[in-house]
Parts: C-alpha cells; sequence; structure tokens
C-alpha cells in the first residue's frame, strides 16, 4: 500500500502525530556530467563563470531547496530543517559528484530534503554552465542513506 493514499484511492498526507520524535538523518546524491570545455575551466576545486562560483552557488541553492522541500513536493510534511550540508567535487574527467546531508528531530524523515537539495545543486549547476554548452546530463539521483524512524536505510 502507498503511504499517501488513503483506504478511498485519495492523496492524503501521511499521519505522524503518534509517531515518536527522533534524531533523523538522510544523505542523497546526484552526478553532473560536463563537457571538457567547462572542466577546463575547473580551478582549486571550483568552476568560475561571469555568473559567479558555480559549485559555491549550487551548494546555497541546494541548501535553500532542502529547507523549502514541503513547498515544492506536495505531501512532504514542513520541517524545521536542523542540518544540511553539501559537497561539490568533481571525481572523474568530466564527472562532477554531489552529495546532501539533512538532520532533523522529528517525527518524520529528512529523505526528501535530502533529494531536493542533490538535485536543486544539479539543476544549478546546469543552470549556470548551459550558456558554454547544452551537452550537461543530470544522472543517478539516489538516496544513499537514510537514519532514525522505523527502519535505517543504506544502498550498496
Amino acid at each position: 500500500m502507498l503511504s499517501h493514499i488513503n483506504q478511498d484511492n485519495q492523496p492524503e498526507m501521511v499521519d505522524v502525530s503518534k509517531k515518536k520524535v527522533t534524531c533523523r538523518t538522510a544523505h542523497a546524491q546526484a552526478f553532473v556530467d560536463l563537457p571538457e570545455n567547462i572542466i577546463s575551466l575547473l580551478q582549486g576545486g571550483e568552476i568560475h563563470l561571469k555568473k559567479g562560483p558555480v559549485f559555491q552557488t549550487a551548494i546555497i541553492a541546494g541548501v535553500m531547496a532542502a529547507k523549502k522541500t514541503s513547498e515544492l513536493i506536495p505531501l512532504c510534511h514542513p520541517i524545521g530543517l536542523e542540518d544540511c550540508k553539501l559537497d561539490i567535487q568533481v571525481v572523474e574527467k568530466n564527472r562532477v559528484e554531489i552529495n546532501c546531508y539533512t538532520t532533523v528531530e522529528h517525527k518524520t524523515g529528512v529523505e526528501m530534503e535530502a533529494l531536493t537539495g542533490a538535485s536543486v545543486a544539479a539543476l544549478t549547476i546546469y543552470d549556470m554552465c548551459k550558456a558554454m554548452s547544452h551537452d550537461i546530463s543530470i544522472s543517478q539521483i539516489h538516496l544513499k542513506k537514510k537514519t532514525g524512524g522505523k527502519s535505517d536505510y543504506i544502498k550498496n
């Protein structure tokens, strides 16, 4: 049974009123593949363009998006996100890895916040670099790990 569908087959927010508050964490990851002409601008772990530092801007955008997840995903609970960190680095010749880590003490988890943060950071990299090339791809947005709540999850 889907968690956001009621017995009448209608969408509804999950009732977390009876759940216990626990520390919940999540780690989401995304990848951005950039063409050589963009990667060639990499200096000191950052791509500097006329629009500004690409990775630093993507980190700020990812944190902002994670904080607004309930406004973007219709049935997500609004939560007071207590921590959100993003790490962005080039891991292969033309591949950028984005990791978003979120934490909250709450009755519901922060997986969607981590996934939203990683996704928007990737989209920000695309947006800042698209004037140089549209040959940019975003892929493998996924949850790596979550803790707290009913069960923990670690992607192998």
